[in-house]
């Protein structure tokens, strides 16, 4: 048999201050029905003055680390858009906090299709010897990056951390990573961005504007969204030889129900097998794979023998998705 990576154990952590659509129907000109339509979002989390994204993905890891009865990973992979800081990367500092300390650490950074970057990174230096366990985080603080006077992009984020724990296995066996793919687009680059530092602008002798904030241009990304999350379904469908009706679950980047429906129909999939949190969570970019699966898992939606598709858009423009079939893993 191949060798390959299995899923061994999921888990996801979200900071306790809850932020709900009436509470930002006091900074906004919104209303809770306003954003329940457009986004599908009821409340997230956001987190606390001193609080970081390798708070949020240590803890993720912690506790996948734990469902698997497992106290080391050869590798940590973090995917993420808000790190603690621009250098150095984060994922040593989760691995440290992790009593880790000495193994390979790296973050990822591909926005929302980060924590599908990162599981193919993760997945490969199983598939090639190079670890035996590999934890694979994706953790957000976005509610740092958002301006305080954009309702648009404040309504729809929020923060948390979900993790993924891989082990060496075989091609075949339940949580085998069967088939992924990847894709980008640099012609795209301006539909989601934080121009933040200037860096391009500095190079070419300007200053730019200094922009700290997210910025996302919605119409055209709800488009190119919609077509490359279908399209890299289908891609991996076909590589593992399932029809869309041999889907159980579709576990889409969650960045709205609108777009999460979307993809289903353009699948001719039923938009009850697409897997949704983003009510209760928002859209917590590279972590809201991860999230969901976790989700998906501790409430019995999915099951041993399902068969899962996870998919994702983000910015670069880039985008992604892999096939598993659901394996037998402890309760939450």
């Amino acid at each position: 048999m191949i060798r390959t990576a299995v899923v061994a154990a999921v888990a996801g952590h979200l900071p306790p201050r809850v932020v709900t659509n009436h509470d930002l129907a006091l900074r906004f000109d919104t209303t809770d029905t306003w954003i329940r339509t457009r986004t599908g979002i009821a409340r997230r989390h956001h987190v606390d003055p001193g609080t970081t994204t390798s708070d949020l993905a240590a803890e993720a890891g912690r506790r996948a680390l734990e469902n698997a009865g497992e106290e080391q990973a050869d590798l940590v992979v973090v995917a993420t858009t808000t790190p603690d800081r621009p250098c150095p990367a984060t994922a040593p500092t989760v691995a440290t906090k992790l009593g880790l300390t000495g193994v390979a650490a790296y973050d990822v950074s591909a926005v929302c299709t980060g924590f599908l970057y990162a599981l193919h990174a993760a997945a490969g230096a199983v598939q090639t010897g190079f670890a035996r366990r590999a934890l694979v985080i994706g953790a957000e603080t976005f509610s740092t990056l958002l301006d305080p006077a954009d309702r648009t992009t404040g309504v729809i984020f929020g923060d948390g951390a979900g993790a993924v724990l891989l082990r060496a296995g075989e091609s075949g066996e339940l949580g085998a990573l069967e088939s992924m793919r990847l894709g980008s687009d640099g012609t795209m680059a301006d539909l989601i961005t934080v121009r933040g530092s200037r860096g391009a602008a500095r190079a070419q002798g300007g200053t730019g504007p200094d922009d700290p904030y997210f910025r996302m241009q919605g119409t055209p990304v709800f488009m190119a969204a919609v077509r490359h999350m279908a399209q890299s379904t289908r891609s991996v469908l076909d590589d593992v030889g399932w029809s869309v009706e041999d889907v159980d679950h579709l576990i889409g980047h969650q960045a709205n129900t609108r777009i999460l429906r979307a993809v289903a129909e353009k699948l001719d999939l039923p938009v009850q097998r697409a897997l949704v949190n983003i009510d209760r969570v928002g859209n917590t970019a590279a972590a809201s794979i991860p999230l969901a699966m976790a989700d998906g898992h501790s409430t019995g939606v999915l099951r041993k023998g399902d068969r899962i598709v996870l998919t994702a858009f983000g910015g670069g423009a880039t985008w992604g998705a892999a096939a598993l079939t659901w394996p037998d893993l402890p309760a939450l």
